[in-house]
């Protein structure tokens, strides 16, 4: 079984974001980067099917060379091969990505034949677009469900089941290989990279492909940066002093 998983060179979730003063990108300055957390799961999900099926798996990001950090690690948790999509750094749109993204896979499937199935993030961390995946499948003409928290591939029949969580239950479907998918955190436990895996990590030649992709209709204005909320915190007392304040509390949220 072949697997692909795509991912994003992404700010450190959690991390405080800043805005350049043109407003039209992050200030990396301080940052730190990863993967987004759906494609944490999407990654460890290609290890575990590469593994169960005696298959291999491929990770992907486009950007600047500095997104092979992403590709290593992905690499150092088990990921057999690693392609960097090169570009300038400069941000791309959703549509130029998905045709880069498609023009690569079409290409990587000529010399060994097609990926059983290509996963994606159900969306990215920092852009939150929903859209690439569903470009890419659309573009390779293949069939493409959203929001997966559940993956069981049948290659005798050359079908593979999909679960998407709902209110009280899933909604399964079933695909015809190849196919593609956009997973969510929850899928899976991802796993942390062992020192072994780091070291290994490292020997993991990452193939360049020069990224080419016509740029699309949507082009971004600015980024806003939402106002910083702010917490106080209240002392309401010290030891048994403090009992009265906490059940008034409690009454106050309901909880009496």
């Amino acid at each position: 079984m072949r697997v692909l998983c795509c991912v994003k060179r992404v700010p450190a979730p959690g991390a405080k974001i800043n805005i350049t003063a043109d407003g039209q990108d992050v200030d990396s300055a301080h940052l730190g980067f990863a993967m987004s957390p759906h494609e944490e799961c999407a990654v460890e999900e290609a290890v575990q099917l590469a593994d169960r099926f005696e298959g291999n798996s491929t990770v992907l990001t486009l950007g600047a060379p500095e997104a092979e950090e992403q590709l290593r690690y992905a690499a150092s948790l088990g990921v057999q091969s690693a392609v960097l999509l090169s570009t300038d750094g400069s941000p791309w749109d959703p549509q130029r990505t998905a045709r880069a993204i498609a023009s690569a896979v079409q290409t990587l499937e000529a010399d060994d034949g097609p990926f059983d199935l290509i996963l994606f993030g159900n969306e990215s961390a920092d852009s939150g677009g929903f859209q690439v995946g569903v470009r890419v499948a659309h573009a390779l003409g293949r069939p493409m469900v959203n929001a997966i928290k559940g993956i069981e591939p049948d290659l005798g029949a050359g079908m593979v089941t999909a679960k998407r969580e709902i209110d009280g239950g899933f909604e399964v479907y079933k695909l015809p290989l190849p196919a593609v998918m956009g997973v969510k955190e929850g899928l899976n436990l991802p796993r942390y990279p062992t020192m072994k895996g780091r070291l290994a990590s490292k020997k993991v030649e990452v193939g360049v492909i020069e990224a080419e992709g016509e740029v699309g209709g949507q082009r971004r204005v600015r980024l806003i940066q939402p106002p910083a909320q702010e917490s106080n915190t209240v002392k309401l007392g010290e030891g048994i002093e403090a009992a009265p304040a906490i059940v008034d509390l409690f009454d106050e949220l309901g909880l009496l």
